[in-house]
């Protein structure tokens, strides 16, 4: 059904502002996080959209590119999963909607793949791929090295994960390595460079 499809393509949108929402992440000044803003409208860009109404998923693939504010997401794949109910079949394209409408969507989980890369002013996050689970709020990326940068500051690791509710954020080291961070300080009020 083209209504059911376009609505669930909105609702997959709005699931989007929350991969945005960690408060804090590597917060080594007063800016805030990595997150999407969500008053401002969604753009998504791909060359390709799957809906698969039948399983619950819509499947973006190709140059998967998408703009919010000052954030922007890249990835070669993004798949979301939308929560299978009773009721899910029978209010079909009502539901979906009214997710549009609302801004709220009955998403259970997002995944996203192909080397991903987000930024959102001056902070950069990249992995191989990364999910975000709706229920528990818990963002994580992954992958052979994943990075974490704002401005000179960088820390590497393998695993990222964020638990959004409370901001708490832990990074893992890949196997048989030690997480590394490098900082730099601001430059001292009243020098004068060389």
């Amino acid at each position: 059904m083209r209504l059911s499809s376009s609505t669930r393509l909105a609702a997959a949108t709005s699931a989007l502002l929350l991969l945005g929402l960690v408060p804090s992440l590597a917060q080594t000044t007063s800016q805030s996080g990595l997150k999407l803003s969500g008053d401002k409208p969604i753009q998504i860009e791909s060359d390709k959209l799957e809906v698969r109404q039948a399983d619950s998923i819509a499947i973006f693939t190709g140059n998967v590119s998408v703009v919010q504010g000052p954030t922007l997401m890249k990835a070669g794949k993004m798949t979301v999963y939308y929560v299978k109910g009773p009721n899910a079949g029978a209010k079909g394209a009502e539901a979906a909607g009214a997710a549009a409408m609302t801004g709220s969507a009955n998403i259970d989980h997002l995944e996203i793949s192909d080397k991903v890369y987000i930024k959102s002013d001056a902070q950069v996050a990249t992995g191989d791929q990364g999910s975000f689970d709706m229920k528990s709020q818990v963002l994580v990326l992954s992958g052979k090295k994943v990075v974490l940068s704002q401005n000179d500051n960088v820390l590497v690791g393998c695993k990222l994960t964020v638990q959004m509710k409370s901001g708490l954020a832990q990074v893992d080291p890949c196997a048989g390595q030690r997480v590394q961070m490098s900082i730099t300080p601001p430059p001292k009020s009243g020098a004068t460079n060389p």
